[in-house]
């Protein structure tokens, strides 16, 4: 179980640091998140941003897929759905249940908006960019949760 988790949690880790990376970068070059600016990015510019999606999507899944219930099986908390296992995390501080569930709703618009609603696509990524503290927190909160029952399970 440890070892499967300590898998998982380098995921987490790798994800994370792309992020971070993505974040700092969309954070440095001052983008606005209107369609003229974007339809003036370079091919690089976009593709930071898509990768920041791709980034933000993808940790959000595997920590709510993967991650959560791999917390609660090395801590012994016991749960038989999906909808316990949010309910568990969310009780042990780790996640705010409001604030996951925003998360994949944005998550599930921006899988579905075209470019005939590029602002509204902007927009939610406006929302994801701006969230990154929030994720961040969560993926902190999931280490040091980690680390009360495996000091190896650490976010370095």
């Amino acid at each position: 179980m440890k070892q499967i988790l300590q898998k998982q949690l380098k995921k987490v880790q790798s994800h994370y640091r792309a992020l971070k990376e993505y974040h700092e970068y969309i954070d440095s070059s001052n983008f606005d998140f209107s369609i003229d600016e974007f339809e003036i990015l370079n091919i690089e510019g976009k593709a930071v941003l898509e990768a920041y999606l791709k980034r933000f999507s993808s940790l959000q899944d595997y920590l709510g897929a993967k991650v959560f219930k791999g917390l609660l099986d090395i801590s012994g908390i016991s749960y038989t759905k999906m909808s316990e296992v949010l309910t568990l995390i969310e009780k042990e501080e780790i996640v705010s249940l409001d604030k996951w569930i925003e998360f994949r709703n944005i998550r599930n618009d921006l899988e579905h908006d075209y470019p005939d609603k590029l602002q509204e696509a902007l927009n939610d990524l406006k929302y994801c960019v701006d969230s990154f503290d929030e994720l961040e927190a969560i993926v902190h909160k999931v280490f040091a949760f980690a680390k009360r029952y495996d000091a190896t399970l650490s976010l370095s």
